[in-house]
């Protein structure tokens, strides 16, 4: 049990686990909600929202109307929605993780937002549950429409 490197790898380990406590385990452990309960309105507020300034219209761009199919949907994984398009004119946009497990969703075909991790699917027209394992809808995205531009709100 007398070996040169013991002492030298206690540091180092009690020195990563005080530099990741406090703080940094209490935002670890609000990151990891269980069961994919997030805890929080942070599926609302996807990443990459912005104030685009002085013209009235507010938030980032997604994409033009014309890009999101009638009846189906595009993934915008970096901003974490997903915008669907039901009917002719309407857009709904949705989170794009998963409420089972947090997986994100990696198509819209069918009618459905299909989640790959375990097989869930969710209504294009408001999120709802289609096919479990998930149990809860995708929480509901703010996005705007101002002309032919689709942008989070």
């Amino acid at each position: 049990m007398t070996t040169s490197d013991e002492p030298f790898s206690r540091p180092r380990r009690r020195t990563v686990v005080a530099t990741i406590g406090g703080a940094g385990l209490a935002a670890a452990l609000t990151a990891c909600g269980a069961d994919g309960d997030s805890g929080g309105d942070d599926s609302t507020a996807p990443a990459g929202a912005e104030s685009s300034g002085g013209d009235g219209a507010t938030g980032t761009v997604l994409a033009r109307t014309g890009d999101i199919p009638v009846g189906g949907g595009k993934i915008f994984k970096e901003e974490g929605v997903v915008v669907t398009q039901p009917t002719k004119g309407e857009f709904k946009a949705f989170s794009n993780l998963c409420t089972h497990k947090r997986c994100p969703v990696t198509s819209v075909e069918g009618g459905t937002i299909n989640c790959p991790c375990h097989g869930s699917k969710f209504s294009i027209a408001d999120g709802g549950v289609e096919q479990k394992p998930a149990t809860r809808p995708l929480p509901a995205a703010e996005i705007s429409v101002d002309g032919d531009s689709i942008r989070l709100a």
